[in-house]
């Protein structure tokens, strides 16, 4: 969005900003393991969905089994980034992706085998051991930007655009392994590109911030600020979640299923570009001022689906709405995540990240229920307005809250 909104006076886009990122020795390779190990995350679900649901013929036990995945993923993220924290990243997450590479295989094993459903259940909660790989890139450019703001500001844009883009061809690469070659493709290969991903990774040492001692700081639930922004997150997850849902409601119904994807990457595509527009231009003012804005901005372009689906009523024009929603979404992530950083313990900085991953999670559950609920009860069109319900809330809750932290400092 526009810099001036915010009181300040427009701030010129930097050529090259992204470029001058990777001047510093060893970027390239921690980025390019830390890319092959994102592209899973999106690949993991659908792959596992497509080899339960073709092995078992129900879809019910395929999407409960990859709910108690994200559930164990919630629970365990931030105990794994504490060790992190504590231990460095190299001697955590090889270990890590190690035991969830095997619990991927042992999910593999016990769909081939015909195992009982709830060897299932315990195989894919071992994935849960997946190291927050972009939480960890965050804080190795937190580590290596630390003196400079601006080319940190535009290290986490590109890191939310990384984002966007493993989220957008995951599951297409998913999709098309499955498809191709046989049900249990997509998941042996998102476990090798997860384990070659992590050990590149994990191999420049030269970047790895280093461990440091335990102190008596908060933990971050306990930080000032920090348990409001994890409620926006909560909220923003509930806005991905609720959207996706009624978008394949939406598309269902109109006997175009096939193509959600394509409509759903639209939206995950305008983000992409949108971040990397965004990083590319100076912050204007202090994020806590910025992330007002950016709420504002995607709470009102979450409602030009709910538009396009009330008034045009067709899938093109839903596609153009969700493109420009979508455009609201990486600002608004990136805003927010320099807000974490600022805000959580130094020596805790990959469980700060990690909890934000585990709000993201829960909205994301919260929001899918929402939706699905919405398009059975009150039609799809109509359950667009649940996206824009919880992207109205996150402003509402970070409103409240800044407005309670400046009570608190006047008094």
């Amino acid at each position: 969005m526009p810099q001036s909104t915010l009181g300040e006076a427009p701030a010129p886009a930097r050529p090259g900003a992204y470029r001058r990122l990777f001047t510093h020795p060893g970027t390239r390779a921690f980025t390019a393991g830390n890319l092959i190990a994102r592209l899973p995350m999106g690949m993991f679900g659908v792959s596992a969905v497509v080899m339960i649901a073709g092995s078992r013929g129900s879809y019910a036990l395929a999407g409960a089994v990859t709910a108690t995945g994200l559930a164990a993923t919630g629970l365990a993220g931030p105990w794994v980034a504490r060790l992190v924290d504590r231990y460095g990243q190299a001697r955590v997450a090889v270990p890590a992706t190690v035991t969830a590479v095997l619990g991927s295989l042992a999910l593999l094993l016990c769909v081939r085998l015909g195992a009982p459903d709830w060897t299932l259940f315990a195989a894919y909660a071992a994935t849960a051991t997946t190291p927050n790989i972009g939480g960890m890139s965050r804080a190795r450019w937190a580590h290596l930007l630390r003196t400079d703001p601006e080319a940190l500001h535009t290290a986490n844009a590109f890191e939310q655009a990384a984002d966007e883009l493993c989220y957008m061809l995951g599951p297409v690469l998913a999709s098309f392994l499955t498809g191709t070659f046989f049900p249990e493709a997509g998941t042996l290969a998102g476990a090798a590109l997860l384990l070659t991903g992590v050990l590149l990774f994990a191999a420049q040492r030269s970047t790895e911030p280093p461990p440091k001692a335990r102190t008596k700081a908060a933990s971050p639930l306990r930080a000032p600020g920090i348990p409001p922004l994890l409620a926006c997150f909560v909220a923003t997850g509930a806005v991905f979640g609720s959207m996706e849902v009624v978008t394949l409601a939406y598309a269902d119904a109109r006997g175009h299923r096939s193509a959600a994807g394509v409509v759903l990457a639209l939206q995950a595509a305008g983000s992409c570009a949108a971040g990397l527009l965004y990083g590319a231009r100076r912050p204007g003012g202090p994020a806590e001022r910025r992330l007002p804005w950016c709420l504002l901005a995607m709470a009102a372009l979450m409602s030009l689906p709910l538009l396009a689906a009330r008034t045009a009523g067709t899938l093109v024009a839903l596609a153009a709405a969700l493109l420009a929603a979508g455009m609201a979404t990486a600002p608004t992530m990136v805003t927010a995540m320099a807000l974490v950083q600022d805000r959580t313990p130094g020596d805790r900085l990959n469980e700060g990240m990690s909890l934000v991953v585990t709000a993201l999670l829960t909205g994301v559950g919260c929001g899918s229920a929402a939706g699905g609920w919405a398009a059975e009860r009150t039609g799809p069109a109509a359950a667009f307005a649940v996206p824009v319900a919880a992207a109205g809330t996150a402003l509402l809750i970070f409103g409240a809250a800044s407005g309670v932290r400046r009570s608190r400092r006047i008094a």
